[in-house]
């Protein structure tokens, strides 16, 4: 179990079909195959997903492979997302794992998608290191279906001390856009808009929830109770008024996720922050962590862009550690749509 081995990881836990190449912590290659056949139904189609998962595989493991210059009898390992996500999208990535196993003789690691996440910062490129966390720290996970705060105390000892009890900030982000007609995915078309607006106009519900967890639901019924009212004096204030709402609901969901933030610093008393999952990727947000890091003397840690999203470059990097602990799995192993 050298650390210069070669791992495979494939991701498919919902719409992105994604291979990658890690040897060590350097990727290799980070292949991803999108599918825009579900943006005509404002959200994902489990059925057509799992569909598309399976015409893709092939092509995006064996590219994955040729980028990274890796023959399958070099593999080390092939981690694969047994979970959380879509069952029929998670069949296909696990089924494939398996087979190629079999051909192989590589054994099988399986991967927690949101651990994934969190460990995609400590993915290397050729000829760049980049600032990996120092452990302890603490993760903020926003993605659409999830949010918590993890406190990430070894490399694969990740504790939950905070999360949503309702719906996650990306669910709030994607259907308050929704409302709006922004187009699908609303989280990106929201942070794109509110960039050009002013983030203090509109004022919006901050549910008051014990503890470090959060909710979200009574800012989406803030938000559409809001615009129900201005509509039936103006049919036109949404469209009159898009940037601003826009920046001032991000606003708002930026100052749900930190001020819980804040008191996780200072209850856990770790001063190393970090961000992790598809919300990552918006730009307010990124940028208040940085002023976060600065207010209260805590380094903070960006992911990379292309890897907020699903990918599995994240997988690999996961499956890498879980390697090296001697973490694998069986081929009897099935996927879980939730774990």
């Amino acid at each position: 179990m050298a650390d210069s081995g070669i791992i495979l990881g494939i991701e498919s836990s919902c719409d992105d079909t994604s291979a990658a190449v890690v040897r060590g912590v350097t990727l290799l290659s980070n292949v991803i195959a999108s599918q825009s056949v579900h943006e005509a139904y404002g959200g994902v189609v489990p059925e057509l997903a799992s569909r598309a998962h399976q015409q893709n595989i092939i092509p995006v493991v064996s590219r994955a492979l040729e980028l990274a210059k890796v023959q399958p009898r070099d593999l080390s390992a092939i981690a694969f997302t047994r979970g959380p996500g879509l069952i029929g999208s998670l069949l296909v990535g696990v089924s494939f794992a398996k087979g190629l196993a079999l051909a192989t003789g590589a054994p099988l690691v399986e991967v927690n998608h949101l651990q994934g996440h969190v460990m995609s910062h400590f993915i290397d490129e050729p000829g760049r290191t980049t600032p990996h966390p120092k452990l302890p720290f603490l993760c903020l996970l926003v993605s659409g279906g999830h949010t918590q705060i993890l406190l990430v105390k070894k490399m694969l000892e990740h504790e939950i001390i905070g999360q949503t009890i309702d719906d996650a900030a990306g669910e709030a982000f994607d259907k308050c856009a929704k409302v709006m007609e922004l187009p699908y995915p609303g989280g990106p078309a929201v942070d794109k808009l509110a960039a050009q607006g002013n983030a203090q106009k509109f004022t919006f519900a901050k549910p008051q929830i014990a503890g470090l967890d959060y909710s979200f639901s009574g800012l989406k019924t803030s938000f559409l109770y809001f615009l129900r009212d201005q509509v039936a004096q103006n049919p036109a204030f949404v469209a009159e008024n898009k940037v601003d709402l826009c920046a001032s609901l991000q606003r708002t969901i930026i100052e749900i996720l930190l001020h819980k933030l804040e008191k996780a610093v200072k209850h856990t008393g770790v001063k190393e922050v970090a961000i992790a999952g598809g919300v990552s990727a918006n730009a307010g947000l990124r940028s208040a962590l940085c002023a976060f890091g600065q207010k209260h003397g805590c380094t903070a840690y960006l992911p990379a862009l292309r890897y907020t999203t699903d990918n599995a470059a994240m997988i690999a990097i996961a499956g890498r550690f879980k390697y090296l602990n001697g973490k694998t799995a069986s081929l009897d192993i099935a996927p879980l749509a939730r774990m």
